[in-house]
């Protein structure tokens, strides 16, 4: 299990998994024995509320980092996720096709979205953000959406 950082904007909580990178936009990416796993972040993924369906890009695919991973549908919005890092798809969590709710359920463990063979990892790598540089953004970002 991840430790977390945790922040609280008006009465929301949002946690952030220390164990892992994040693009500017929401998406964490964590390496494992090679590939990239990734995933919507908790405060993504409380910001658009419950999941309806996922549609994944099918293993095989290649994806150019910040090329649409994938289309969550939630009951408040259509959200298109990027990738983070450039690769081939090489495995999508098959559990969300009949339990997309895994997504807010569990955005850093069973909600994972795709794992990807990356092309250039130590590239792609440095242009995410570290668990507390996303924090603050991510906290930065809630609290002007909370001011309007």
């Amino acid at each position: 299990m991840p430790e977390y950082l945790e922040t609280t904007v008006d009465k929301f909580v949002f946690r952030v998994a220390t164990d892992r990178l994040y693009s500017p936009d929401g998406v964490w990416a964590q390496s494992e024995g090679g590939k990239v796993r990734v995933g919507l972040t908790d405060y993504v993924q409380q910001r658009n509320g419950d999941v309806a369906f996922a549609h994944l890009k099918p293993v095989g695919t290649t994806i150019a980092a910040g090329e649409e991973l994938a289309e969550i549908e939630t009951i408040k919005a259509n959200v298109s996720v990027f990738s983070p890092v450039a690769g081939t798809v090489v495995e999508i969590n098959a559990d969300l096709e009949s339990n997309p709710e895994r997504i807010n359920d569990s955005p850093y463990d069973k909600g994972w979205l795709a794992l990807i063979e990356p092309i250039d990892w130590d590239s792609d790598r440095t242009k995410l953000l570290a668990p507390d540089a996303y924090l603050a953004a991510m906290r930065s970002q809630a609290q002007q959406e909370l001011n309007g």
